[in-house]
C-alpha cells in the first residue's frame, strides 16, 4: 500500500515538471509585455467561496491590471495538492504579488531533471 502511495506520488511529480516543461517552453502567441518575464508559481490560500480559478485570475488581475492580462499570463491554475497557480511575471510584478492578500508564496519555476540508472527506480 505505501509503495502504490509513493508510485503514485512519483507520477504526479512527473506530471507536475512536464507540465512546467510546457509553460516553459511557451507558446509564442503567450507573450508578455515585458521581454524579462519569467514562469512563477504562486502558492495561495484555498479559496473559500469562489472557484480556484477565477480566485487565481482575480489575484493576477490585481496586479496585471486586467482580468484579460491576467488570462493571458495564466499558464496552470493548481487545485488539487496545493493550492496557487503559474503565470509569466516580471520581476516587478513578482515583488507586487507577493504583497497580495492571500498570497503566501511566489518561487520562480525550475525544471529538474530526474536522473536514475535503467530499472532502478528505489
Amino acid at each position: 500500500m505505501q509503495r502504490r502511495i509513493i508510485l503514485i506520488l512519483f507520477c504526479l511529480l512527473i506530471g507536475l515538471c512536464c507540465l512546467i516543461e510546457m509553460a516553459e517552453s511557451g507558446d509564442s502567441t503567450k507573450s508578455s509585455s515585458s521581454s524579462s518575464s519569467s514562469v512563477h508559481i504562486v502558492y495561495t490560500e484555498k479559496p473559500q467561496d469562489e472557484q480556484p480559478e477565477a480566485y487565481h485570475i482575480r489575484t493576477l488581475a490585481s496586479v496585471l491590471g486586467s482580468e484579460e492580462a491576467a488570462k493571458e499570463a495564466l499558464i496552470y491554475s493548481y487545485k488539487t495538492a496545493a493550492s496557487g497557480f503559474s503565470a509569466k511575471l516580471t520581476p516587478e510584478q513578482v515583488a507586487e504579488m507577493s504583497k497580495q492578500p492571500g498570497v503566501l508564496q511566489v518561487v520562480p519555476s525550475r525544471t529538474v531533471q530526474l536522473h536514475s540508472a535503467p530499472g532502478k527506480l528505489h
